[in-house]
């Protein structure tokens, strides 16, 4: 049975401004806006543009990549020089990093605050109350890095409605405790979030005019939960939003290929609202490597899986991630990572270099290969991953395709943008305030490195 936690409600502080900085992945974009929405709500707060502004400065962290820390240490230490011409503003360090370095923040860097993980964002007005209670000059930093589960989700208020596409988390954490990644160890394991609760987010969402849904998760197509029928998977969620007239589409991320069941890719075959473009990690073309990283599945069968996709969706696009230089990763190994970027043909994908995350078991192996190996490797990845992107979108000059008008282009308030259904921005030369929130059909004119230019044909809905 779950568990509902009562609000805790507390005499409000002080602090009217906020500002937040997120780092890293969608999943703590998502986190930011749920704690500025819920600062908004409990505490009052108005958000603003710059730290210089602000009464309440947080950085939400990712610990993903190497030097994350280093790059934290360097913000909070530039707002440490607005708090010495302020002393009473609060600074606050959550997400990934805070999860993984707890007190090791407030040890180096005794100005900050605040030290919240992922799952106890929903905290921090109380952290915030116990901050502010002592004078200026005599306060103690709070902190809290557990796990929490899914509480969180029953102190945050509705999500606010900023355009027309929505982001949900469907599920926290991931249990697949892959050799080189911190996740498990900074957001816990696997915990999905009810089916029913999900479906109200989403339902509020499209009720202020919403038309495109993000669901999101570490491993996005692990989401399980129980109803009256059965297990409910995924595949389920997916067909109950589409449910919702509102609802134009639907996307999802991040995906792990072991759990990427038959069910879940007939939906490509059965649902129109799913989009078709799909981000399914690999992370290596090695067996080998694949083993070593322990992702449960070899090159054979993630091409298999595409393979299905492919025949449920035909021509679906699909973008990937890569490790390049893996401890142990032998230039065979690296031949046989071009090998399948060569076979599956990739659309926008991503690569980095090997980055040791400290507590993972990788962190731990012998790294001997040079760097300057590593250089070259990742170039020539990137080189091909790039070459196949760029055809694809070369492929698109003349289509015609389908746009859902998200916003006014940042760089020309002449014209409006979108996305297509394979994630590419399009900026259409229109700039009719009424067509945000629409689906539109558009002639694709023009290709540039990341976007393309399209000439507005007929309004769809």
């Amino acid at each position: 049975m779950r568990v509902r936690f009562p609000a805790i409600r507390k005499t409000r502080t002080l602090m009217k401004r906020l500002y937040i900085k997120s780092q890293g992945c969608q999943m703590n974009v998502y986190d930011t806006d749920r704690l500025a929405d819920l600062l908004q709500a409990d505490e009052e707060m108005e958000l603003v543009d710059s730290p210089e502004e602000a009464d309440l400065l947080l950085l939400n962290t990712c610990a993903i990549r190497e030097k994350a820390q280093e790059k934290m240490f360097s913000e909070i230490g530039r707002w440490n020089q607005l708090k010495k011409a302020d002393p009473s503003k609060v600074i606050g360090v959550g997400g990934c990093v805070a999860a993984q370095e707890g007190s090791a923040i407030t040890k180096r860097a005794p100005w900050v605050d605040l030290v919240f993980g992922p799952q106890t964002l929903h905290r921090v007005p109380d952290l915030l109350q116990s901050v502010t209670a002592a004078p200026v000059g005599r306060r103690i930093a709070a902190q809290d890095v557990t796990f929490p589960e899914i509480e969180k989700f029953d102190h945050l208020p509705p999500p606010g409605i900023k355009g027309p596409e929505g982001y949900v988390s469907i599920m926290e954490g991931c249990g697949k405790y892959c050799s080189y990644c911190v996740v498990p160890y900074t957001r816990g394991e696997e915990i999905s979030r009810p089916f029913d609760d999900i479906l109200a987010e989403v339902r509020h969402l499209v009720a202020g005019g919403v038309r495109e849904i993000h669901l999101l998760g570490q491993n996005v197509n692990a989401y399980s939960d129980k109803g009256e029928q059965g297990d409910i998977e995924l595949a389920d969620l997916i067909h109950a939003v589409a449910a919702m007239d509102q609802v134009a589409r639907i996307r999802f991320t991040t995906s792990h290929p072991l759990e990427m069941s038959d069910c879940l890719i007939d939906c490509f075959r059965t649902q129109p609202k799913l989009v078709g473009h799909l981000h399914l990690p690999v992370q290596s073309g090695s067996d080998s490597i694949l083993a070593a990283m322990k992702r449960g599945y070899d090159s054979a069968r993630y091409l298999e899986l595409v393979h299905k996709l492919r025949h449920a969706r035909p021509g679906l696009p699909i973008s990937s991630d890569f490790i390049v230089g893996y401890p142990g990763e032998s230039e065979e190994d690296h031949q046989a990572t071009l090998a399948l970027i060569h076979k599956v043909d990739f659309d926008v994908s991503f690569s980095f270099i090997f980055s040791a995350r400290p507590g993972t078991p990788a962190a731990e192996l012998d790294d001997t290969t040079p760097l300057e190996v590593k250089k070259r490797r990742l170039q020539e990845v990137q080189q091909l991953l790039n070459t196949q992107a760029d055809r694809h979108a070369q492929a698109m000059l003349g289509s015609k395709q389908t746009v859902l008008i998200s916003d006014f282009s940042k760089k020309n308030l002449e014209t409006l943008q979108g996305r297509t259904e394979n994630n590419r921005q399009v900026h259409i030369d229109n700039h009719d305030p009424m067509l945000i929130g629409r689906m539109v059909e558009c002639r694709i004119t023009r290709v540039f490195a990341h976007s393309l230019a399209g000439e507005l044909l007929r309004v769809l809905d």
